[in-house]
Formats: structure tokens, C-alpha cells, sequence
């Protein structure tokens, strides 16, 4: 009740400021640029939860050192940026929000194995999965919110995206927390995979159906032009 007191108010004063701290008068009637939002949030959501969750029940669950669990996430990060770099030269957008949405799906579904017995092998190829839609899902926001967005309002329109991008870490770091309670076991971290590959679900629903990404590719293989 605070909260929604609190944000009623927080929007009635910067619908009313000269120079908001958040324009959300970009949110208004535009609703492919919407649909980006809720998109990153659930697509952040995954990625949060798997770097608090993950990241915390190989050392309590799994008994790495802080260090070797760090090094776990590695391969995640590398093929990121290989396949930002890859990705980036390609035109379009709703193909790798799709493959990134896959991504996300498999890379749940893997860690739904996993257990405190699984072989070191299995959790490096659990973290080079997320690193699949980490590259792609990122970058394809950013272009969608470049085509999406009305051009006088193209700078708040991507810091609202980064936005709610926070929210969804917000929300995965609840989500590790009410998982796992005390201690990062086997079972809470299944728990937040539970979570995760429902996010993941419902961000490839988000994808699937938004028939505006056909036209922002459109419009970009336009401009190319």
C-alpha cells in the first residue's frame, strides 16, 4: 500500500516537472517500446538470478572457494562478448531475441540437473549456456528501443531501459533470497530455476507475439539502405 501510495505520487510529480528525473511520458502510447520494457525486465530477471543464485550455491551448495566459483562464471562471460560481437554485424532483432529466449529455456533447464554431485564439467557448461542469451538479448533490446522510441525522447528511453533492467535484478535477488532462506542448497537453487524458466517462458511469449519487432527490422534494413 506504501508503495503504490508512493509511486502515485512520484508519477504525479514528474508528469508535472519541466525537467523530470524519469520522463514517463515515453511510456505513454507506445506500446512496442512497452513491450522492450517488460522483455528486459523478465530477460534480467533470468540473467540476475542465475549470477546472485547461481554464484552463491556453488560455494555453499557445491563447495567451490569464492574464487573457483568465480572463475565458474568465465565462460559465460566469453561467449558474451563473442556473441555481441557476432550478433552486432547482423541485421534484425527479432531473430536473436528468439534464439535468446531458447537461450534462456535450455540454459534453465540445465540447471535443473545439477546437484551437489554434478561434475565441475557440468556447471562450466551451465554458465557457457547463459552466456548464448546474455550476448544476444542485450544488444537486441538496445536496437529495439533505437527503432522504437520517439526520436526527441531516444536518451530517457534507453535509461529506462537500463531501468527496468534493475528492476529485474531487484526482483531476482528477492527471488534467490526467498530460494534459498539461510543457505544456498540443492533444492533452492532448483527452486530458482523453477523461477527462472518461467521468466524465460514468459519472455519467448513476450517475443513471439510482438508483431512489431517484424517492422523495427524492417525499418532498420530501410535505414541501412
Amino acid at each position: 500500500m506504501i508503495a503504490a501510495v508512493a509511486a502515485a505520487g512520484f508519477a504525479a510529480r514528474e508528469l508535472r516537472a519541466a525537467t523530470p528525473f524519469i520522463d514517463l511520458r515515453v511510456l505513454g502510447g507506445n506500446a512496442p517500446l512497452l513491450a522492450t520494457y517488460a522483455r528486459a525486465l523478465v530477460a534480467y530477471l533470468v540473467a540476475y538470478a542465475f549470477l546472485f543464485g547461481f554464484t552463491q550455491w556453488t560455494e555453499q551448495g557445491y563447495g567451490l572457494t569464492p574464487f573457483h566459483a568465480g572463475l565458474v562464471q568465465v565462460p559465460l562471460f566469453l561467449l558474451a562478448i563473442g556473441v555481441s560481437i557476432v550478433s552486432g554485424r547482423r541485421k534484425g532483432v527479432r531473430g536473436k531475441l528468439l534464439a535468446g529466449a531458447a537461450g534462456q529455456i535450455v540454459a534453465c533447464l540445465a540447471m535443473l540437473t545439477l546437484t551437489g554431485h554434478s561434475p565441475l564439467w557440468a556447471l562450466l557448461l551451465v554458465s557457457l549456456l547463459f552466456g548464448l542469451p546474455q550476448g544476444l538479448i542485450s544488444l537486441a533490446l538496445q536496437n529495439s528501443v533505437y527503432f522504437q522510441a520517439d526520436p526527441e525522447r531516444i536518451a530517457s528511453s534507453a535509461g529506462l531501459l537500463r531501468t527496468f533492467a534493475y528492476i529485474g535484478s531487484m526482483i531476482a535477488s528477492s527471488a534467490a533470497g526467498a530460494s534459498f532462506g539461510r543457505r544456498a542448497d540443492t533444492g533452492g537453487m532448483h527452486h530458482l530455476a523453477w523461477i527462472m524458466l518461467a521468466a524465460g517462458v514468459l519472455y519467448l511469449l513476450l517475443t513471439v507475439f510482438d508483431r512489431t519487432l517484424g517492422r523495427a527490422a524492417a525499418t532498420e534494413s530501410g535505414a541501412a539502405r
